[in-house]
């Protein structure tokens, strides 16, 4: 029998009950959601279960929600079957106060750089990572460029004219 996401949906909520939720089919991609003190628990059932089979890291990132109090950061796992080829997303969020999850390293190799790129540009702390410090931007940065902490344009420059650009005044 093939891997769907209705047998992969069921075989989490069996084994996590409620603890696993938000379930969506964007696009046909199974995607759900788990408290970030799961992670690594779920993380390993999806890689050690005989018929789900997700030994394939994908990607890993994050996503910075600022308006959404107590859950600013989402950590997202792209994870791949290979021998079923069906995918799945998996978010658990934290807060921007406590950023703290779980590390994957000891499950997915490929975790190490792709946290370490998380840290370096949302500012998660990846707990239990070998050697978790900045990758792309230099060590003495004190903030993390992907946060939408910052106005997207300097609001004082007077050398460019907003109509330009088509906001504000006369639309052609």
């Amino acid at each position: 029998m093939a891997l769907t996401n209705s047998i992969i949906k069921a075989r989490l909520q069996e084994k996590f009950g409620d603890q696993v939720y938000n379930f969506e089919e964007p696009y046909g991609l199974l995607t759900f959601e788990a408290p970030k003190e799961l992670n690594l628990k779920v993380l390993n059932f999806l890689y050690d279960d005989e018929q789900l089979k997700f030994r394939f890291l994908t990607d890993l990132t994050a996503v910075h929600y600022p308006d959404s109090k107590g859950r600013e950061l989402a950590v997202v796992y792209h994870l791949h079957n290979l021998q079923d080829n069906i995918r799945l997303r998996f978010k658990v969020f934290t807060s921007v106060e406590q950023p703290d999850v779980y590390t994957a390293t000891g499950l997915f190799a490929a975790a190490n750089w792709m946290e370490r790129e998380t840290y370096d540009f949302f500012g998660v702390n990846f707990v239990g990572h070998p050697n978790l410090k900045r990758i792309l931007n230099v060590d003495e940065m004190d903030y993390f460029p992907m946060r939408k902490e910052y106005p997207l344009e300097d609001q004082t420059r007077t050398d460019k004219d907003d109509e330009m650009f088509g906001r504000g005044g006369t639309i052609w």
